[in-house]
C-alpha cells in the first residue's frame, strides 16, 4: 500500500462542526491536507477525481461558514463530492468508495444527513435548495437553515436550471447559488452561456475583483450598501457582468478565485449574514486544481481508475475486446461516410457515446447541445422530419429526462430518430443513479417503436446499419458499458430483419429466450446445464419490438417450458412475450413460463458482476430457473 498522507489538521476534523475552531490559517493548511487526502483515496478506488479537486478550497470554506446538517448544502450532480464526504464523518470510508457494500460516488441520502438531496443527474439542485428554502420558511418540521446549492458551468447550461432561478426570483426566498465555473464539464460546455461566462472574468476586471474581495464588502448585494452597487458597476462596465442573473431576480456576487481561503471566506461570511433574497455567487475553480496529472488530463481526470499517485499512471486492465462503443462509433462513422444524411447529436457526453470519431471526421454532421436532452431528442426530431438520419446518442439513465420529447415530438409522429442507448444495464461503480434498467419498458410500450438490444458486439454492428437503414418510425438499440464478449467482428454490419431473432443452440424440454447481452451467461448456464443431461434451447429474441411471434410460439408449442432473460426491468421484453402468450391461448396448454427480469428494487454500486448477482441474473441464477422451471430437486440444490 503506498504511504497515506501526513494530515494533521484533517486528523482533528471529525465533522463540520470540527472547522468551527480553526482559524483562517489552519483553513487553508486543513484545504491542502484534504486535496491530498482525496488525492490517495481515489488513486486506491477509482473514480470522479477531477471535480473534487476543483472544489477542495470551497467544499472547506461553506462548512466553515455554514451549519450543515441544519443548512442544506446540495452539490449538483455530485461528482465533486468526495471532500465533503471526507469531511462530514465518512473519512474512514472514503476508501470504499464506488465499491460493493461501500460509499456511493454521489450524494445519498441514506449515507449521511450531511447529504440532503441525492444526485448522479446534473442541474436539480437549485430547484432543490428552493424547495427547502420554502420548506424552511413554511415551518418545515425538520428543522432548516440555510439552502446552499453548488453548481457547475455545463450543468448552468441546462433549462432546469434557468426554470428553477427564474421561480427562486419570482419568490424571493433567502438561498444561495454557488456557480462553480471551471470552464470545464465532461466535454466543453457548450452554446452561449460558456461564452458568457468565459468574458465575466477575462483580463482585468477579475483580477481587480479577485483584490477587493478580501475586504468582502465590495461584493454585498445591491441592496446593502453603497461599496456593493459600486462593484457592481465595475462589473457592468468591463464586461458583461452579473445581469443575467439579476434579470432573473438573483443578487450577482463575483466572480471570486475559487482556490483562494482570503477570498471566499470573508464574501460567503459577508452574504450569509446580510442576504435577505437569492444570491448567485460566482466562483471560479479548475479541475483537477494541485494534481499535475488531473489538470493537464484532457478531461481534466473526470473518471479515473486506480492510479499510482506519483506518475498519476492509471491501473487499468488489458482490454481483451474493443468497447461497445468504440465499436457503435467506428460503426457510425463508416456509414455516415457512405450516407451523407447521418448526423450524430449527444448532451456533452461526445466520448461516453462514442460520438467523438464522428466528431472528428465529420464535424459540420455532429452536434454537442450541452447537458439538454430535451432538446437534443426534439432537435433529432426535426432532423428526422427534414429528411435527415438523426442519431440521437443518450445514455439510458440520462434519455429518461428526454422521455416527454420522446413520446410527444418522436413517438406520435413517427419520426424515425435512431437512439443508440449507451450503459444499458447495470452499470458497476456508478451505481443505480446511472443503471440503464428502465428503457426496454419505456420505449417498448410506445406505438410504432422499434426496440432492439445487442447480444455482442457484432451485433451492434448490425444493428446500427440496420438503424441507419430504418425509416419507418422511431428506432432504438442498447449495449452496455465495457468490452465485448470478444466474438469476431464482421467487416461491415448487415441489416437485419425487423422483428427477428434468431436460434443460438437447439435442444429440447425448456427454451430460454435472450434480449441484450446476457446472452452469453445463458450460454454458459447451458454448457454447465449440458453436464447435468439438460439440453435447453437458446434463442436470441434481438428484438424487443416488434417481437417475433412466429420464434416465440414455435419455442413455446416445442417446449415444456419458455424462460425470457433480460437486463431490464419488469414491465419490458418478458412482460411484452407474456402479453403474447396469454392473447394467444398458450398457457392453457400448460406452458410453464418464467420472467428473469432486474429486480424490483435498487441496486447499488458494486462491479458488474457482483450487481447481476445480485440481481438474480448470473451464468447460476439461469442455471438454477431451468432447474425450478423443470422441477428438477436433485440437481437444483447443487446449482
Amino acid at each position: 500500500m503506498p504511504d497515506r498522507p501526513k494530515t494533521p489538521t484533517l486528523d482533528r476534523v471529525a465533522s463540520p462542526a470540527d472547522l468551527k475552531a480553526l482559524g483562517d490559517d489552519d483553513l487553508s493548511s486543513l484545504a491542502d491536507e484534504l486535496r491530498a487526502e482525496t488525492i490517495s483515496a481515489v488513486s486506491e478506488t477509482g473514480g470522479h477525481l477531477g471535480a473534487g479537486l476543483g472544489v477542495v478550497e470551497l467544499t472547506v470554506a461553506i462548512h466553515a461558514v455554514f451549519d450543515t446538517p441544519r443548512d442544506k448544502l446540495i452539490w449538483d450532480v455530485g461528482h465533486q463530492c468526495y471532500p465533503h464526504k471526507i469531511l462530514t464523518g465518512r473519512r474512514d470510508r472514503i476508501r470504499t468508495l464506488r465499491q460493493k457494500d461501500g460509499l456511493s460516488g454521489f450524494t445519498k441520502r441514506s449515507e449521511s444527513s450531511h447529504d440532503p438531496f441525492g444526485a448522479a443527474h446534473s442541474s436539480t439542485s437549485i430547484s432543490a435548495a428552493l424547495g427547502f428554502a420554502v420548506a424552511r420558511d413554511l415551518g418545515a418540521p425538520e428543522g432548516v437553515g440555510d439552502a446552499i446549492a453548488v453548481i457547475g458551468d455545463g450543468a448552468m447550461s441546462a433549462g432546469m436550471a434557468y426554470e428553477a432561478m427564474n421561480n427562486a426570483g419570482h419568490l424571493g426566498k433567502r438561498l444561495f447559488v454557488i456557480l462553480n465555473d471551471n470552464e470545464m464539464s465532461i466535454a466543453p460546455p457548450t452554446g452561449a452561456m460558456s461564452s458568457y461566462l468565459s468574458r465575466l472574468y477575462a483580463g482585468a476586471p477579475f483580477q481587480e475583483l479577485k483584490a477587493a474581495a478580501k475586504g468582502a464588502v465590495s461584493f454585498l448585494p445591491p441592496r446593502f450598501q453603497e461599496g456593493a452597487r459600486r462593484a457592481k458597476e465595475m462589473i457592468k462596465g468591463m464586461t458583461f457582468g452579473g445581469t443575467l442573473f439579476e434579470e432573473l431576480g438573483l443578487s450577482y456576487v463575483g466572480p471570486i478565485d475559487g482556490h483562494d481561503m482570503e477570498s471566499l471566506l470573508p464574501v460567503l461570511r459577508a452574504v450569509k449574514a446580510r442576504a435577505d433574497g437569492p444570491v448567485l455567487i460566482h466562483v471560479v475553480t479548475r479541475k483537477g486544481k494541485g494534481y499535475a496529472p488531473a489538470e493537464d488530463a484532457a478531461d481534466k481526470g473526470h473518471g479515473v481508475s486506480k492510479f499510482d499517485v506519483v506518475t498519476g499512471e492509471q491501473k487499468k486492465a488489458p482490454s481483451n475486446a474493443p468497447s461497445y462503443t468504440s465499436v457503435f462509433g467506428g460503426t457510425l462513422v463508416d456509414l455516415a461516410a457512405r450516407d451523407e444524411r447521418i448526423v450524430g447529436v449527444t448532451a456533452a457526453m461526445p466520448d461516453g457515446t462514442g460520438l467523438t470519431k464522428m466528431l472528428e471526421r465529420f464535424p459540420a454532421r455532429t452536434f454537442d447541445v450541452g447537458i439538454a436532452e430535451q432538446h437534443g431528442v426534439t432537435f433529432c426530431a426535426a432532423l428526422a422530419a427534414a429528411g435527415m438520419r438523426p442519431f440521437c446518442a443518450i445514455y439510458s439513465t440520462f434519455l429518461q429526462r428526454g422521455y416527454d420529447q420522446v413520446v410527444h415530438d418522436v413517438a406520435l409522429q413517427g419520426l424515425p430518430v435512431r437512439f443508440p442507448i449507451d450503459r444499458a444495464g447495470l452499470v458497476g461503480a456508478d451505481g443505480a443513479t446511472h443503471a440503464g434498467a428502465y428503457d426496454i419498458a419505456y420505449l417498448a410500450n410506445l406505438p410504432g417503436f422499434t426496440v432492439m438490444a445487442a447480444a455482442d458486439e457484432a451485433e451492434l454492428m448490425h444493428m446500427t446499419v440496420t438503424a441507419a437503414a430504418h425509416d419507418e418510425g422511431p428506432i432504438s438499440f442498447r449495449f452496455p458499458r465495457g468490452e465485448g464478449v470478444g466474438v469476431e467482428l464482421p467487416e461491415r454490419g448487415e441489416i437485419l430483419p425487423i422483428g427477428k431473432g434468431r436460434i443460438v443452440r437447439e435442444g429440447s424440454g425448456v427454451a430460454i429466450l435472450s434480449l441484450g447481452t446476457r446472452l452469453s451467461h445463458a450460454e454458459a448456464a447451458c454448457e454447465a446445464l449440458a453436464a447435468r443431461g439438460i439440453a435447453p434451447t437458446l434463442a436470441d429474441a434481438r428484438f424487443a419490438k416488434p417481437l417475433d411471434r412466429e420464434l416465440i410460439l414455435d419455442l413455446a408449442a416445442r417446449h415444456d417450458a419458455l424462460i425470457t432473460v433480460e437486463e431490464g426491468a419488469v414491465g419490458g421484453f418478458g412482460s411484452h412475450v407474456a402479453q403474447l402468450l396469454a392473447e394467444e391461448g398458450v398457457f392453457d396448454g400448460g406452458l410453464r413460463f418464467r420472467m428473469m427480469t432486474l429486480p424490483d428494487r435498487i441496486i447499488d454500486q458494486a462491479s458488474p458482476a457482483d450487481m447481476y448477482a445480485l440481481a438474480g441474473l448470473s451464468a447460476d441464477d439461469i442455471e438454477r430457473q431451468v432447474l425450478d422451471v423443470l422441477d428438477v430437486a436433485s440437481l437444483r440444490g447443487r446449482a
